[in-house]
């Protein structure tokens, strides 16, 4: 694949201070009534000069050959190491100061970063990759290495993740528990740039221990739970590391780079301090409590005047984080205010889990809309009017309350059969008296045996089971009080009928997997936006399938179960434990996305030791430039596209234009630029 200039890594220092200096020849003029300008603002003078030693300045100016504006310098902003303040931007002229408002630390290389935060004046366009450098010393710290940080679930690039490098030889050694991004502050800072690659720069030759962080906040700060995080297994010299090559991105206008070293990121739950973080009553016989981490040990709930027994405990979702409360008594002997206690086990300020009592307060009252308060009191006249004419009054207009939704459609997955909602949890489920018939062409019955299997993360959700045929039609039957909620209101009779799906009408993807000793994997169908539609675990060596697939294109993931749990497990910084791998399946051609039809088998052919390569250098080099090539392939085929519409309109509108606005040519060279790059 070509990259324009690619050049050896220890003489680039200069090419990555800025965009500026790539458009340096390039004519900034736009004539009156000719294409919009695309170029960005150029550098023409530097006071005190980039890269200037023994640095004793409190303002830096930078001018332009062009009017500049600054926009989002909290966000583009940064410098290496942080500064306590911020330097603060301002425009003077065609230029820019920075005023540095911290006090500097002696024999210091220093570098402020910002990012895409200056722009022209008329257009908006971006000097990307603008850098600053200086030291307090007599020297500027030289070294570099280069990095991509990606998602370890989605297998996929994560943009402007902060790069944290800290000198090794500062740190404790602590095997099992390493701390040091929580209480310790970079010594080096670097930035990934939207394609997940970063370049650091003015790095010492030492050893160093390094991070990814996803900075959600912008804050550089990193906040377990909420941003992402990554970590390598061992400590690395810039110097003893082997070159790589840099380019300019001429597509996205920022450099890039061979990556040498590579980041799995995740989101770590197991550092997040456990404790209650609300307790709430939206409704009046269900509670809502919120941890603020996953699998909170609960050891005992007691509430004012209702006995253990008539709590209902229902998780609502994978983590138990969100745990719902039910109250199973009647609904006039519920206080506006539950009154209780939750024993539970929460961090200390040591992050030990400790037994702690809190009190709980859950209060609840009916708020009524105008509609329902006019519905209320006419209710109470024409009940009070039937009582003083000694007569039992019913409303005509009252619905059952009773909530019921059965997810079977018109057509149902023989494979996973169908479930049933209910809008509170049953107290009473007679399924005995309900009856699945499967319905012959002429209308006859035949019963089948079903049963009904309670979600364990859902008391509201039950798994209707059966012995499904394909393309069969069958009536299921719900008698009138069959259910019973916790609320006391009972079911209307219920008759539905739906049609199995017929195989003709699907896919199937034959998947035959090699090389999967001793290692346990878990197969994940996506369609193209890489929503999973179906899923196999405990995957090893052999054929698999996946049935009734939707016609249309798909994507296949996979992920490496280590711990043969049948699920993605992050990693945990703090342990020093990575994610477990999970990849994106490619063809021999570098393909990831494939058309399946109506009543085909599709087959696919996985050698996991391919697809779970060592992350070696190389190998990460070969996945970039596959995922690359496949990006500008798409790129060229939807502008191959839009040219085609484009010459048909102005073919029938006759109207003279020989192409349709600024398209690919005007962003990458032209199309035979394009073409080149593909080749």
């Amino acid at each position: 694949m070509t990259r324009g200039c690619k050049i050896v890594l220890r003489v680039v220092v200069l090419l990555l201070f800025g965009g500026a200096f790539f458009s340096r020849c390039a004519n900034i003029m736009t004539p009156e009534g000719g294409p919009k300008d695309t170029i960005p603002p150029v550098i023409v003078k530097l006071e005190p000069d980039n890269f200037a030693t023994n640095f004793t300045a409190k303002k830096i100016y930078i001018e332009f050959n062009e009017f500049v504006q600054i926009k989002d310098q909290n966000k583009e902003m940064f410098t290496s190491p942080a500064m306590k303040k911020a330097p603060l931007l301002t425009t003077r002229g065609k230029g820019i100061v920075i005023t540095i408002r911290d006090t500097l630390k002696e024999n210091t290389t220093y570098a402020i970063d910002l990012g895409s935060a200056i722009c022209d004046n008329n257009e908006g366009n971006p000097l990307n990759a603008m850098r600053y450098v200086f030291s307090t010393g007599d020297k500027v710290d030289s070294m570099m290495c280069s990095g991509y940080t990606a998602d370890s679930y989605k297998a996929d690039s994560v943009s402007r993740t902060f790069i944290w490098f800290y000198i090794a030889d500062s740190l404790p050694n602590t095997p099992g528990y390493d701390s040091t991004i929580f209480n310790r502050k970079p010594d080096v800072i670097a930035r990934a740039q939207n394609n997940g690659i970063f370049i650091a720069q003015n790095l010492k030759p030492v050893n160093y221990r390094i991070y990814a962080i996803g900075d959600k906040n912008d804050n550089q700060i990193y906040e377990p739970g909420t941003d992402m995080v990554g970590l390598l297994d061992t400590i690395y010299n810039p110097a003893k590391m082997p070159e790589f090559s840099i380019w300019f991105d001429s597509l996205r206008m920022y450099p890039s780079a061979e990556p040498q070293l590579y980041f799995r990121m995740f989101t770590d739950k197991a550092f997040v301090n456990q404790r209650l973080v609300d307790a709430v009553r939206p409704e009046q016989k269900k509670a809502l409590l919120y941890f603020n981490a996953d699998y909170p040990r609960i050891d005992s709930l007691i509430f004012d005047n209702i006995s253990s027994d008539k709590i209902l405990i229902d998780p609502q979702t994978n983590g138990r984080d969100t745990v719902a409360l039910w109250f199973n008594v009647p609904a006039e002997q519920l206080p506006d205010t539950i009154k209780g206690k939750i024993v539970y086990y929460r961090h200390d300020s040591l992050r030990q889990l400790s037994k702690t009592r809190e009190p709980l307060k859950l209060a609840w009252r009916l708020v009524e809309t105008k509609e329902q308060e006019k519905e209320r009191e006419r209710i109470e006249k024409e009940k009070a009017k039937a009582k003083a004419e000694g007569k039992e009054y019913k409303d005509p207009n009252a619905k059952n309350p009773f909530v019921m939704k059965i997810s079977a459609g018109k057509e149902v997955n023989p494979e996973k059969g169908f479930d049933i909602v209910f809008g509170t949890p049953a107290v009473k489920f007679d399924t005995t008296a309900m009856q699945l018939s499967i319905v012959a062409e002429d209308k006859t019955t035949t019963p089948e045996t079903m049963h009904f299997v309670r979600d364990t993360m859902n008391m509201c959700r039950w798994e209707v089971k059966a012995r499904w045929k394909d393309k069969t039609n069958y009536r299921l039957y719900i008698p009138k009080k069959s259910v019973t909620d916790i609320m006391g209101y009972e079911n209307d009779s219920t008759v539905m009928e739906f049609t199995t799906y017929d195989p003709e009408k699907f896919a199937t993807v034959s998947i035959n997997v090699m090389g999967a000793a001793n290692t346990k994997y878990i197969l994940l169908l996506t369609d193209s936006s890489g929503k999973t539609m179906q899923e196999l675990k405990d995957v090893v060596t052999g054929k698999y399938k996946f049935n009734f697939v939707t016609p249309g294109e798909i994507r296949l993931r996979i992920i490496e179960d280590k711990n043969g749990n049948g699920k993605w497990d992050a990693g945990d910084v703090v342990a020093g434990l990575q994610p477990e791998r999970a990849e994106a399946y490619f063809n021999e051609r570098g393909e990831d996305l494939f058309t399946t039809k109506m009543n085909w088998d599709f087959e696919i052919n996985i050698d996991m030791n391919k697809v779970f390569l060592p992350l070696t250098m190389e190998n990460l080099v070969k996945m970039l430039d596959d995922k690359e090539e496949s990006r500008l392939n798409k790129l060229y085929e939807e502008w191959e596209k839009k040219q085609k519409e484009s010459k048909g309109k102005n073919q029938t509108q006759q109207s003279g234009s020989s192409g349709g606005g600024m398209g690919f040519g005007g962003m990458a060279g032209g199309l035979g630029g394009i073409k080149n790059t593909l080749k």
